[in-house]
């Protein structure tokens, strides 16, 4: 996963062609192709983390919701130090289709932080997962969007997520699947 300008890679870009493809030889009109290659909503936030060593760093965080037709979004959240925008964005519409092609009553969502989990402990990770909970919070809902582990992430930052989000919305637990 490269940034969406470094070293020339695009993975939204790469997914939209092969929808593309497919839109064509299924002989779609173009206004569809249009909204199979585009995302509903993008929101990009800023997450400000006071280190253990008393030092702040600024990570950045995603959710992207590619298309909700079919029910609402499904996807999970990965931290990893390399997710970009355009990882995520390919990843919410791969997650559109794999709902859609097992017939799925989901559409497709993905998250992601920038970040290395392995370098932070413990409490910073709850912080981390508790903060970025709340910056996306208000897209979140078991009718709505509902997030789910993903690489970095495991059943226990999928609890931090429902109690970060039962703390501003009154506890929900199908507000994410894979918790313990």
């Amino acid at each position: 996963m490269l940034e969406e300008h470094g070293g020339g890679h695009d993975p939204f870009a790469e997914v939209n062609e092969t929808v593309s493809r497919a839109c064509e030889i299924l002989g779609l009109p173009d206004d569809v192709r249009q909204i199979f290659c585009s995302t509903y909503r993008e929101i990009s936030v800023q997450i400000p983390l006071r280190r253990s060593d008393g030092s702040i760093t600024v990570l950045r965080g995603y959710r992207v919701q590619h298309n909700g037709a079919r029910g609402p979004y499904k996807g999970g959240i990965r931290y990893h130090p390399e997710a970009s925008l355009s990882d995520v964005r390919a990843m919410a519409s791969l997650m559109t289709w794999k709902c859609a092609i097992v017939n799925l009553p989901y559409g497709g969502a993905k998250g992601g932080v920038m970040v290395d989990p392995h370098l932070l402990n413990e409490g910073e990770l709850e912080q981390l997962t508790r903060r970025f909970t709340l910056a996306i919070s208000y897209v979140l809902g078991v009718n709505r969007d509902i997030p789910a582990p993903d690489v970095n992430t495991n059943a226990q930052i999928m609890a931090w997520i429902m109690d970060a989000y039962g703390s501003r919305y009154g506890h929900q637990p199908g507000i994410v699947t894979g918790k313990p």
